[in-house]
């Protein structure tokens, strides 16, 4: 076997989860070229098959850690960690598609081929060492979901929301590029590891404005990514307008991809310059918290009040990563487990009330659910509590463990405040609450159709997930600790 062999092997194997994906998204695109509709009960099966392959090979792959391609992708505990939270927010959000699709009729290859193809672009992000790549994989992620926001074609509201989301999200990976050439022309490489060691040399450093320039603008991009104030304009109208299960897909994969690359460039490559920009991240954190959580209160659609609700949990996680160490990391990455997990859930559920053409979508449709369908009621109602932050769930050491660390760093200021948003946070999820308990059910209730193997799998898992991580919080947060310290 020839000596250079090796090296290569090793890539293909370290990479082997988004080939998978790869390679299955091109055949599902092939497939529907020639089959079409006659297959429309295969396609979902080819792309579990799909992510439960390629989330065996993440985790395969962790055995033989290290860079690949020229150390432009670096496989460790990090990346791993967030490889596996994509792969499996994919293969719970397909497992919400089938029932929906069915319903809609709008059952393509397409529609799971775009999903794996994100998932890629998502793995590529948590795995990137280098800007450039990680640029690709935010581009071959983002296109993806910009197609699959307006999959209804027939749908308006799904319309707007694909044409809102492709103009601002070009727009703000605009100011990432922009960002990421202005820190290539200031140290002359888009290595993380590189652009660390030119700001950390007193000889080589370049001008502090300069470098914080740069930070910013990419900041810019980043913070729309993960919809962080002010960059959140975007979120409450198109998760209305995106179909349910698309909507749970956005605000969990990319997003928990957003947040790695924001972990991997600001406590690696910016960490040197750390004092810098920790007053923006903290600015926007309090931001996010305050606007996500106050403007949900006034909502009645249930999926903008989960998108602002989204808006608010980026602010808590954004926290974490103004603590600027090792355990606000950690943190950082247990509550983005926790927070896919139960936000999924929640929208599975309301993907699967919502009925033919998402008719029921308003708050008071959920009135009397528990009298109807009291599994799904209860389901609901881990999630809730879980958004909530109650004991025993997983949220609740979510924010326990950020808000630690935050007070760790000397954030005392921070973390009053994001106890404070998380008291108002509670009043617009206990209404839901109140509503499937405390009244009587009223017509999307009544005609609910009984949940699919599918969607209680979507449901179930993501629940005892939840449930897991409130009992048993160190099995994770442990290997984030060790993970965490990987990428310093």
């Amino acid at each position: 076997m020839p000596a250079d062999f090796v090296p290569k092997t090793i890539d293909l194997i370290r990479f082997l989860p988004e080939i998978i994906l790869t390679v299955t998204g091109t055949l599902l695109m092939v497939l529907d070229a020639f089959a079409g509709r006659r297959w429309s009960g295969v396609y979902g099966n080819f792309s579990l098959l799909a992510l439960a392959g390629s989330l065996a090979a993440a985790v395969y792959a962790f055995g033989v850690p290290g860079p690949a391609f020229s150390g432009m992708l670096m496989n460790d505990g990090f990346a791993t960690f967030f490889r596996v939270l994509v792969i499996a927010v994919g293969i719970l959000v397909v497992l919400a598609s089938f029932r929906y699709l069915h319903r809609e009729g709008v059952e393509t290859g397409e529609y799971h081929a775009l999903i794996l193809f994100s998932v890629v672009g998502q793995c590529v992000m948590v795995t990137a060492n280098e800007l450039i790549m990680i640029f690709i994989g935010l581009e071959i992620s983002s296109i993806a979901t910009y197609i699959l926001a307006g999959y209804l074609r027939e749908d308006r509201r799904g319309n707007e929301a694909s044409l809102k989301y492709f103009l601002l999200g070009s727009f703000a990976t605009a100011f990432l590029l922009y960002g990421i050439a202005w820190i290539y022309g200031l140290t002359g490489s888009t290595n993380l590891a590189a652009i660390r060691g030119v700001l950390s040399s007193r000889d080589l450093a370049p001008s502090g404005m300069l470098v914080g320039f740069s930070a910013a603008l990419m900041f810019v991009g980043l913070g729309f990514k993960v919809s962080g104030a002010p960059f959140q304009i975007w979120a409450p109208d198109v998760y209305q307008g995106a179909p349910a299960p698309v909507t749970a897909f956005m605000s969990a994969g990319p997003k928990a991809a957003a947040f790695a690359v924001f972990l991997r460039i600001f406590m690696t490559a910016f960490e040197p310059v750390g004092a810098g920009w920790e007053p923006l991240v903290w600015l926007s954190a309090l931001l996010s918290m305050t606007i996500g959580n106050f403007a949900a209160l006034t909502q009645s659609n249930i999926k903008r009040l989960l998108a602002y609700s989204s808006i608010a949990h980026a602010g808590y996680v954004m926290v974490a990563l103004a603590a600027r160490s090792e355990t606000g990391t950690a943190a950082a990455m247990f509550y983005l487990a926790a927070y896919a997990l139960m936000n999924v859930g929640a929208f599975a559920a309301v993907a699967h009330l919502a009925g033919k053409g998402e008719r029921f979508v308003s708050i008071d449709d959920f009135a009397g659910l528990a009298v109807v369908q009291p599994a799904t009621a209860a389901l609901l109602a881990i999630f809730l509590l879980s958004l909530i932050g109650v004991p025993l769930t997983g949220g609740f050491f979510g924010k326990f463990y950020i808000f630690k660390a935050a007070l760790q760093s000397n954030l005392l200021w921070l973390t009053m405040l994001g106890l404070l948003n998380s008291a108002v946070a509670a009043y617009y999820y206990l209404r839901i609450l109140v509503m499937m308990y405390m009244r009587e059910p009223g017509e999307a209730a009544s005609v609910a159709e009984p949940l699919s193997i599918g969607m209680k799998t979507a449901l179930v898992l993501p629940a005892l997930g939840t449930l897991f991580l409130g009992i048993f919080p160190s099995a994770v947060l442990n290997f984030a600790s060790k993970s965490a310290a990987l990428i310093r």
